[in-house]
């Protein structure tokens, strides 16, 4: 029905006039209309007090109009000290400046032709440093809810012609601005025309965020893994789109979205290139088996107590017998507890204001963790395995990522409950298969693993030094595959040579 009725009024577009906008808008309660009397002639000036920045009105626009001796819009507009002013005869024109803070100047009830200027309120905040992926080290600037102001700050760190946006609007009521950013002579073409034509194809009524985007534009909707990255560090995404990535942004959303991706960059930070590469190799590989450690460690457990107790050494087997004597449920339903007890926890804690979430996380977790132990629910041996498991997937750079390995824990807890270290190789298994067939924006997600792309080793599971790196990643296809000169790079001079 809401369809339909869309598309009558972008029939009946085609036939209004300026008049019959003007009396829509008029229906709404925060439209005004004032009158101004300029020498012998009285014009209209017509806005939405809650699109508009009074200030600026009554300090640039209504001064210049009343000293103006002109009676024509194009005279009476033109020593307005603002650059966004314009006469215009069409009424889908005027409809869209309207709703985007622009005052109306008109003369008569059915005018011919007005005059738009923009003075919209500026309602956004201050650039603030990130908080979701913050660093002690590089800059600590974060993207905020103006999509001119995220240009900008990708702009600043990005200085060249070559960098193009793209504009569109999306979303049937929202009119969302989208706009697609990406280095012209380095982006594949395949890539840029795979992300447009997504976003263009998208029909939706409403689009408030850039991270629903990415979810309609994912190439699997129905898997758990993210397919695109979302930051909200400017310099993460001109690291990006330098390499030949294409990047998006949402008015009105502080993130933005860049792909193709790989699994293996949802495990890298922007520290690792801060620090030595020593250091952000060894930190890289913690965060690898980290994650491996999150997802297995509780399944492997309930899978030995259950089925493979004759795996348990013999010096450990009285330390589990002494903790579980007291237990009166299988180690599945003890697992499943404290899980969702964590799961409770870590979203009571995300949805509370900031100093009383932390409080809840901390104290909440000691105080049921013990009491769950002095009760008999749970042994302290599991107690210990699911709180580390928890410690373990906040290591995860992308919050997304975490997520989805919050997730799929659950799946291997259950098959390990039911076919022990079967279920646990199965769900494996199956997790590495779904992986392989995964894309993202028709690229293999799994890559380099498979297909083998060993130049992209460099960084991937480590990081190697940054003269090493003197071409850019294979799977991306870019226009210019080299950065620099490898020789050159690698070559130290002395100033007295």
């Amino acid at each position: 029905m809401l369809g339909k009725w869309l598309l009558k009024q972008i029939q009946s577009k085609k036939k209004e006039s300026l008049q019959d906008v003007l009396q829509q808008l008029q229906q709404s309660s925060d439209f005004v209309v004032h009158d101004v009397s300029i020498a012998s002639k009285v014009f209209q000036v017509a806005f939405f007090q809650t699109l508009i920045d009074s200030d600026r009105l009554n300090k640039d626009v209504f001064p210049y109009m009343t000293k103006s001796d002109s009676l024509s819009l194009e005279d009476l507009i033109r020593d307005i000290p603002i650059q966004a002013k314009e006469v215009t005869q069409s009424p889908n024109s005027l409809r869209e400046k309207v709703l985007q803070g622009f005052i109306v100047i008109y003369e008569g009830r059915n005018p011919s032709k007005i005059a738009v200027i923009e003075v919209a309120l500026d309602s956004g905040r201050e650039v603030s440093p990130p908080e979701n992926e913050f660093t002690v080290a590089g800059p600590q600037e974060s993207f905020i809810e103006s999509i001119d102001t995220n240009i900008n700050l990708i702009r600043k760190r990005m200085p060249l012609p070559q960098l193009k946006v793209k504009e569109m609007k999306i979303g049937k009521l929202t009119q969302t601005r989208v706009s697609l950013l990406y280095i012209e002579g380095i982006v594949d073409k395949d890539n840029l025309k795979t992300v447009e034509q997504r976003l263009h194809d998208i029909e939706f009524d409403q689009v408030i965020d850039s991270n629903s985007l990415a979810q309609m534009i994912s190439d699997n909707q129905m898997s758990p893994f993210p397919q695109l990255i979302n930051t909200e560090r400017p310099e993460r995404v001109a690291a990006a789109i330098a390499e030949g990535k294409v990047a998006f942004l949402a008015d009105g959303s502080p993130e933005a979205i860049f792909g193709p991706t790989t699994l293996v960059e949802f495990f890298s930070s922007l520290e690792d290139y801060y620090m030595p590469w020593h250091i952000s190799t060894s930190v890289r590989l913690l965060r690898f088996f980290a994650v491996a450690f999150s997802v297995l460690a509780t399944p492997v457990y309930v899978a030995v107590l259950t089925f493979h107790y004759e795996l348990i050494p013999r010096d450990l087997l009285s330390t589990i017998i002494a903790s579980r004597s007291n237990i009166p449920f299988p180690p599945i339903l003890e697992a499943v507890f404290l899980e969702l007890t964590i799961e409770l926890l870590r979203e009571a804690g995300a949805r509370l204001p900031t100093k009383v979430g932390q409080t809840i996380g901390i104290v909440g977790g000691i105080v049921i963790g013990q009491a769950s132990v002095e009760a008999g629910l749970t042994s302290n041996i599991l107690l210990i395995i699911v709180a580390l498991a928890a410690l373990a997937s906040f290591t995860t750079p992308v919050y997304q990522m975490g997520n989805t390995i919050r997730l799929i824990r659950f799946p291997f807890l259950l098959a390990a409950a039911f076919i022990g270290g079967v279920g646990v190789a199965f769900c494996a298994l199956l997790t590495m298969v779904h992986l392989l067939h995964l894309t993202s924006l028709g690229r293999p997600y799994f890559e380099p693993i498979f297909p083998p792309r060993f130049k992209d080793w460099k960084d991937a599971f480590v990081r190697l030094p940054f003269n090493w790196m003197s071409s850019r990643p294979v799977y991306l296809r870019p226009n210019d595959k080299g950065r620099f000169n490898f020789s050159r790079a690698s070559k130290k001079r002395d100033i007295d040579e």
